[in-house]
């Protein structure tokens, strides 16, 4: 590890946040370099790129672009239809922060000789007993703390996160006083970047585009050789005892806990509770019966075994706004989390995250299984 310096590897998406995140690291006196990855360009729109280096250039700073749309592709989008082709609910923004946004701003970083790697999220980071967390930011509607459980000491203790103390509103004044009105004023993403509204409609086109069942490297990916008309399908709603109610327009456009969009009508309300890909079978059932007091977890992260494993304090999220509940977590003989739940959760499904939190810290997570 090169030795602590006044430099900072910023990543820039071009929007409020990491904007406002470069000024602050300038009054704090650090010399940054911004970078912008290029992972997807939503109607081929490069608007992002102008905006981020036409901000760098304003601030005389050094700026950057870093193409990673190939391993994007890859790793997140890929990712994100096969997870709904098996009939799990994909979280593609953990995926991207923890495996590739991140761990390229290290890389990246370590090439230049810089120590410090920068982003605009919000969240803080503290050091407690020799130990870096991520702990909640001052805002607590745009806390992000949810998403990066999978992070380690190694890129922990050289992430500098300069919007962690200030709100949202605070930080577009704090773009308008300096004269930066066309940051102050741009509008928050929303939902995920390669499908900001209807994961559906994407999903849709994304099969059409790629016509036959998704092969890497030799290795099938989703599906058994069939073509994607073949996979997704008008299938048969049944209830808890596999009882017709009746059809849905395919399985992958459903998800564990939903219960509206449905397109049925009945005299009582019914959420997803499984989805059975090999059947083309969609289970609906009360909101009673997808109650859950454990789960298991895999691909998981610790950040302190000591603060985590086998407390009765521990709060765990499986959402990232809502669904806080007490747990004790152990690991157990085959390698996974195990978690018991003090009280009921429901839409616990398969494939989503689960993170730990305890006295504001953030204390590690993973993806929830079957």
């Amino acid at each position: 590890m090169m030795e602590e310096n006044k430099r900072v590897l910023l990543g820039m998406s071009g929007g409020t946040d990491s904007s406002v995140a470069a000024m602050r690291l300038l009054d704090a006196g650090y010399e940054v370099i911004g970078v912008t990855f290029r992972f997807y360009e939503l109607n081929d729109s490069t608007e992002y790129l102008e905006d981020a280096r036409a901000l760098a250039e304003r601030l005389g700073i050094r700026h950057i672009t870093y193409d990673a749309r190939e391993v994007f592709r890859e790793q997140i989008i890929e990712y994100f239809v096969r997870e709904y082709m098996v009939g799990h609910t994909p979280v593609p923004c953990t995926l991207c922060n923890n495996c590739l946004k991140w761990p390229l701003l290290s890389k990246i970083a370590d090439e230049m000789g810089i120590f410090y790697i920068a982003t605009g999220h919000y969240v803080r980071k503290v050091k407690v007993d020799g130990t870096y967390y991520i702990t909640y930011a001052a805002d607590a509607d745009k806390d992000q703390t949810f998403f990066l459980w999978g992070l380690k000491q190694d890129i922990l203790q050289r992430m500098l996160l300069p919007m962690g103390d200030i709100t949202k509103v605070e930080a577009r004044a704090f773009a308008s006083e300096r004269g930066f009105q066309k940051v102050a004023v741009k509008k928050d993403s929303l939902g995920v970047c390669f499908c900001p509204m209807d994961y559906r409609s994407f999903l849709k086109n994304w099969l059409v585009r790629n016509g036959q069942t998704l092969v890497r490297n030799g290795q099938m990916l989703v599906g058994n050789g069939q073509p994607w008309s073949e996979m997704v399908r008008r299938g048969r709603f049944v209830d808890e005892k596999g009882a017709f109610i009746a059809w849905h327009e395919g399985y992958p456009f459903y998800t564990v806990g939903q219960r509206r969009g449905l397109g049925i009508h009945l005299n009582r309300p019914v959420f997803v509770k499984e989805i059975r890909p090999e059947k083309n079978e969609v289970v609906l059932a009360s909101l009673q019966a997808l109650e859950k007091t454990k789960m298991f977890l895999k691909d998981w992260n610790i950040v302190s075994r000591e603060r985590l494993l086998g407390h009765t304090d521990v709060i765990v999220k499986i959402r990232y706004r809502k669904q806080e509940n007490h747990c004790t977590v152990t690991v157990t003989s085959d390698n996974l989390l195990y978690v018991q739940l003090h009280e009921p959760l429901t839409a616990i499904a398969p494939g989503q995250a689960a993170a730990f939190y305890k006295d504001g810290l953030l204390l590690g997570g993973g993806i929830i299984m079957e």
